[in-house]
């Protein structure tokens, strides 16, 4: 796919988010993830920064800063996931629009993220009694506290969006059946339920967290603030 084609096909993609916000639907959802995948997930730095507006310079700097995500590529190359450069995009315009800041400035958006995430307090205390001398209790603790920070925030579109990645990853064979099985059970549950499921501090509650469709829900500040913090 071409240069003009994927930034036609990211168009397609903002224009559907749009239209989920506005009268969420399952259907457009599904069209507007499959475009993604089409897509790989991710986009090059020099095209996220022309979609937003910012010199190619100054998106590396905020990477490099910690306030925007890039995972590898399939072609082995740091990229921008979609949907973060999305959200970043819908927000300038938010602040455009608004007319308090000036056109095309990402600076407002990001000293946004940062102070929410100075804000945050991860909680990893638990009933859990394993020793924290045990090598797998850190990654067990930063997947505890990023749940216990992203459980006050869950709404229902954002757990049908989870349920449509759950459904992808057992259609792809990403996920074993049985944690599959456990978080439709989960989902199924009351939002308070979930949100007491997915921030135990116990073997099930551990064991959801290991493969959990709630990833990549905070912000590369918050992210990066509970590695420090935990």
């Amino acid at each position: 796919m071409g240069l003009r084609e994927r930034e036609k096909a990211l168009e397609n993609i903002a224009i559907l988010r749009r239209a989920e916000k506005a009268a969420p639907n399952a259907d457009v959802a599904l069209v507007r993830e499959d475009l993604e995948a089409q897509l790989g997930g991710t986009i090059s730095r020099s095209l996220a920064a022309s979609l937003l507006g910012v010199s190619h310079t100054a998106l590396n700097n905020w990477i490099a800063s910690g306030d925007v995500p890039v995972v590898i590529s399939e072609r082995g190359r740091k990229e921008v996931p979609i949907p973060t450069l999305l959200d970043l995009r819908e927000r300038v315009e938010e602040e455009r629009r608004s007319g308090r800041r000036k056109l095309h400035t990402l600076e407002p958006v990001m000293t946004e993220a940062r102070r929410r995430a100075e804000r945050m307090r991860p909680r990893v205390g638990g009933s859990g009694s394993r020793e924290r001398s045990d090598p797998h209790r850190a990654p067990e603790l930063r997947s505890l506290a990023y749940h216990r920070v992203l459980a006050p925030r869950l709404r229902r579109p954002t757990i049908d969006a989870a349920q449509r990645k759950l459904r992808r990853w057992q259609k792809d064979g990403r996920i074993a059946h049985r944690h599959a099985e456990a978080w439709e059970e989960v989902f199924a549950m009351p939002m308070a339920e979930i949100r007491k499921a997915i921030t135990a501090d116990d073997e099930r509650g551990r064991d959801l967290r290991q493969n959990s469709p709630l990833g990549g829900l905070l912000s590369e500040p918050e992210r990066r603030k509970i590695l420090e913090k935990v």
